[in-house]
């Protein structure tokens, strides 16, 4: 596997910080002066040690403000096989928001519309200190929610149905959920420019995109951000499109950042998926290469142990130090993993430390394609 060499970045600083819950989310981002400092243990820590670190620096998307960690809504409906219902869906997203998240993620083909609606509900009384991202794209209103659909039309009538369900006047961030090769982007754009003149949008954002179509869009209305997979065991994004990001100053936010649970710990070489679950038909999933791929988990574990870290805070620690645009989505159904995940913020990674990683990831082999044949096609490269 071929890892691509570090970007300059301020992005590095030394050890597992013992921040209180609320904190973590605030700490992650504009970390350059941070790796001049000494590598603190959790247990060396005063309380003055902690107070220093806990600056409530945010991370940017394009223009757009968020917590360091975002929320991702899709496991609400069942996406990895457990479902949650109204009611706890609403707890869930009210819990993020208590610990300090302030960017939730979701799509009108969630459910569809039960994220949406969970979201919005949820949301209501804290509106204008959120930042809610949306999409659209599928044939979701067709009946057809595998459907690729950006037409200009479509498109607004999504749009309307999105601020209904998310009891809101504005989305803050609207992605296109895949591109639509039948659709030109500068149609797709144009339209999005117009609904942001309206003020029903604020910022544009893509996901799955390429480069190619990334400059389309920025061309005719700028791009805050663009979606795509990433985590340790898929990297592709720093090669095809982190470079046009970084040139036209646009935000990257990671959908599956722990590896759909492999980088959490929970997940070994016999355990086995049934649908809905999602992972019954990713190749990567099947039960020889989820086998072949347990080295990956190991990696993680070691990175774990030695930053006095869980495997999933190490997962999306690493992530951050990466780049100061990024900001990963994780999602989950139990509010206790919520809360882990979001101490992930408060990891810190000496460039040292990333160079180790990225030598011992080179040397690891991933088996099995990281989604499956229909949904590849409908990526765009």
């Amino acid at each position: 596997m071929s890892i691509p060499s570090l970007q300059k970045d301020p992005t590095s600083a030394g050890t597992l910080h013992s921040l209180g819950r609320r904190q973590f989310i605030k700490a992650g981002s504009m970390l350059g002066a941070a790796a001049l400092l000494p590598s603190l243990t959790v247990m060396s820590q005063s309380s003055t040690d902690r107070q220093s670190h806990m600056q409530s620096s945010r991370r940017r998307l394009g223009s757009l403000e968020v917590s360091a960690i975002g929320l991702g809504c899709l496991p609400l409906v069942g996406y990895y096989g457990t479902k949650l219902d109204r009611a706890q869906s609403i707890s869930l997203i009210r819990a993020a928001f208590d610990e300090g998240v302030t960017f939730f993620d979701t799509a009108e083909v969630y459910g569809p519309y039960f994220s949406e609606e969970c979201v919005g509900e949820a949301l209501a009384s804290v509106r204008d200190e959120v930042v809610i991202a949306t999409k659209f794209g599928f044939g979701v209103e067709e009946k057809q929610p595998t459907a690729l659909n950006s037409r200009p039309d479509h498109l607004r009538r999504a749009v309307e149905g999105s601020l209904k369900r998310l009891r809101t006047d504005h989305i803050d961030l609207l992605y296109q959920h895949r591109v639509d090769p039948k659709v030109p982007m500068e149609d797709v754009a144009g339209t999005v420019k117009e609904l942001i003149q309206e003020g029903k949008v604020r910022h544009f954002g893509l996901s799955e995109a390429s480069a190619a179509s990334i400059r389309k869009a920025h061309a005719v209305q700028p791009v805050s951000a663009v979606q795509s997979e990433y985590s340790f065991w898929w990297r592709e994004p720093e090669t095809k499109i982190f470079p046009t990001l970084r040139e036209l100053g646009i935000g990257f936010v990671p959908y599956c950042p722990l590896g759909r649970a492999v980088f959490t710990g929970t997940i070994n070489e016999n355990s086995r998926f049934i649908k809905p679950d999602r992972r019954a038909t990713v190749p990567r999933f099947e039960p020889d290469a989820l086998k072949a791929n347990m080295p990956w988990v190991a990696f993680v574990r070691d990175w774990a142990e030695r930053k006095k870290a869980t495997p999933a805070q190490v997962a999306l620690g690493w992530m951050l130090a990466r780049e100061a645009r990024i900001v990963p989505i994780p999602g989950t159904t139990n509010i206790a993993h919520l809360k882990e995940f979001l101490g992930g913020a408060a990891l810190r990674f000496t460039r040292e430390e990333l160079r180790k990683m990225d030598n011992a990831m080179a040397r690891l082999k991933i088996v099995g394609a990281r989604i499956e044949p229909f949904g590849e096609g409908q990526i765009d490269h």
